[in-house]
């Protein structure tokens, strides 16, 4: 496996640092700023600055393989990129056009959307014009095991109604979200993973009320667009809106994780690199008992320790690239999972240590620290939690020792 950077990735590298360093770094207090006098969760005009500098630059829909819709880059090719937009989790990939669950909803259209999704909804969020949520999780139910999940799906005449209750519908509050994409149940007797359906829903149409936005960790997530709690109420939309058909939505689902737990991935270890960047100037820089923090042994070893732990999950998450790019998804299952177990704990691990280091200022509004590790922490949990990625791995581990 050979993980240089090609000439291309290399280019658009040094023009993605750059864009950060000169644009996005800069521009994260105005942001906050701008976010804090407006209307809840309204988007900071800045952040419009940002996209039509990343626009000019060509810094725009690189998370896509596809070139008939993005930059036609690879899993390898994107993950330093996405690593970088890590660094400003809460600008930056928006700024580029590649935040989540948009990425997400986009890659499922151009997978499983018919030219008429295509057009009505697929291209407005590859140009930025609106943005979307994706509504899975439920209230109620355990949603790790998406076949809990109640919301009903049922054709009637000639469109379909649903009914049911998600939260944790992220971008929902944003009132550029236009667009909701629904799983739901449309064959609750079918066999297990063909009862599902996915379904687009425009986010005004009768019956879809957003109650209110979940805080993760006391933190609204507004830069992020909110997570919505969402009800859908006799809620009517045609049978065109059904996505690759009916009993597909468990399908669908899988597809769409899979590129967003490593895009995830990705951009952790660079929020880890800002954290670790952080650390190290703190701890050179701050005094206590007599001499700078840095010479403080155990300050060294969190710092020796950070750089490791940051090291393996880079080259972890550049082989699930590699082999996502080269067997498929499917064949990178077992990376995938493993990412999902191993990096958001080294980022939380790595954040906790520049808190620490920071002291009193590290869980204050001071430094983006408190919030980077909310966002870590609340990762592990995302896209799966750790316990149901390791009972799998584990039971595909194990297979290869069973005899019969």
């Amino acid at each position: 496996m050979d993980f240089s950077h090609d000439a291309r990735t290399e280019e658009l590298r040094t023009r993605m640092r750059a864009f950060l360093d000169e644009h996005v770094l800069p521009a994260e207090p105005v942001f906050h700023a701008q976010y804090d006098a407006a209307r809840p969760w309204s988007r900071p005009p800045v952040l419009r600055e940002l996209k039509d500098e990343a626009r000019r630059q060509g810094l725009w829909n690189l998370f896509l393989p596809d070139d008939r819709f993005g930059a036609g880059l690879t899993n390898l090719q994107y993950a330093p990129l996405a690593e970088i937009t890590g660094r400003s989790p809460f600008i930056a990939p928006e700024a580029v056009n590649c935040a989540a669950p948009d990425t997400g909803n986009m890659e499922v259209l151009a997978l499983f959307g018919t030219p008429a999704q295509q057009d009505r909804w697929l291209k407005p969020l590859l140009d930025g014009a609106i943005r979307s949520a994706f509504c899975m999780t439920e209230p109620e139910v355990a949603s790790s095991d998406a076949a809990n999940i109640t919301t009903r799906i049922e054709r009637d005449g000639g469109g379909y109604v649903v009914d049911g209750r998600k939260w944790w519908s992220s971008g929902a509050l944003a009132p550029e979200c236009e667009l909701l994409i629904v799983m739901g149940k449309t064959d609750p007797d079918g066999p297990r993973h063909r009862q599902q359906s996915m379904i687009l829903v425009p986010r005004d149409t009768p019956g879809v009320r957003v109650e209110r936005g979940v805080h993760v960790f006391g933190y609204t997530d507004g830069p992020h667009g909110g997570h919505g709690e969402v009800v859908f109420d006799r809620v009517r939309v045609p049978a065109e809106n059904i996505i690759a058909g009916e009993g597909e939505g468990f399908a669908i689902a899988q597809a769409r994780l899979g590129p967003g737990r490593i895009h995830h991935c990705m951009r952790l270890i660079g929020m880890a690199e800002r954290a670790f960047d952080l650390m190290c100037a703190r701890a050179a820089h701050r005094v206590a008992f007599g001499k700078p923090l840095a010479e403080q042994g155990v300050v060294r070893e969190w710092i020796a320790e950070a750089r490791v732990r940051i090291e393996q999950a880079r080259l972890l998450v550049l082989k699930t690239a590699y082999l996502m790019d080269t067997l498929g998804n499917q064949g990178a299952h077992t990376e995938i999972q493993a990412i999902k177990i191993a990096v958001p704990a080294m980022a939380e691990w790595v954040i906790d240590k520049a808190i620490q280091t920071h002291g009193g200022g590290g869980v204050s509004q001071d430094f983006p620290l408190a919030e980077l590790w909310a966002h870590a922490r609340t990762l592990r949990l995302a896209d799966g939690p750790d316990e149901v990625h390791r009972a799998s791995l584990a039971r595909r581990e194990l297979r290869r020792y069973r005899t019969t």
